[in-house]
């Protein structure tokens, strides 16, 4: 018993336990994915015994849950940066389009690069364009999703999108870009040399602005 109160105290010496839970979480996801994300692993990571966990975490799926939450932010920092890279100044139409190709390369990137993370941020258990939790947010405030949505409301703005076409085309965009994720990282295209998926998806990009 005085080993286990130890060990607990020097978790909470360290942060609060929920934090350590859901940081061993996040590190056992980018490792192995949604199936790495275990309860009792993630407890021997935070340094405590497994019965400490349901203090913070119901079961297994509230702290997959919690994850998921943190992947879907990491992605919208990813996506927020290459928006950010969008050179200021330019003429209003081709900033909206670069705009849209940027949150695209964005979701690309961070499929490519953070594999793990990324398989947990799906299946969408709810319609996305509610789901307003600020733990599954970007530093701006909006999580993948409504980055999406906002690139598709300023071409709207910029007179680069007919309004009347509007209504749904995140489905159409996200569909594709994230199709290819997919293809890439368990289908067919995860055997195909990096530079020749990363020409694809400049082409899958060009193809939804255009289509849009």
């Amino acid at each position: 018993m005085a080993a286990k109160a130890g060990r607990e105290r020097e978790t909470y010496r360290h942060g609060d336990l929920r934090n350590a839970l859901l940081q061993a979480g996040i590190a056992l996801a980018r490792e192995g994915g949604r199936d790495a994300i275990v309860l009792r692993e993630a407890t021997r990571r935070a340094g405590v015994v497994p019965n400490a966990a349901y203090r913070h975490f119901a079961s297994r799926q509230d702290l997959i849950d919690a994850v998921r939450a943190a992947a879907l932010a990491e992605l919208a920092q990813a996506m927020e940066a290459e928006m950010a890279a969008v050179p200021a100044g330019s003429v209003p139409a081709e900033a909206a389009r670069a705009g849209l190709r940027a949150v695209g390369a964005g979701y690309l990137r961070f499929a490519r690069e953070q594999t793990g993370l990324f398989q947990v941020t799906f299946p969408f258990p709810n319609d996305p364009r509610g789901e307003a939790d600020p733990a599954k947010a970007g530093p701006g405030g909006l999580n993948p999703f409504q980055l999406l949505g906002l690139a598709l409301d300023r071409l709207v703005a910029a007179g680069v999108l007919p309004a009347e076409r509007r209504p749904g085309a995140e489905f159409l965009a996200w569909s594709a870009v994230h199709g290819l994720a997919l293809l890439a990282i368990d289908g067919p295209l995860r055997h195909v040399p990096a530079p020749f998926t990363a020409q694809l998806g400049q082409r899958l990009l060009d193809m939804v602005e255009q289509g849009l």
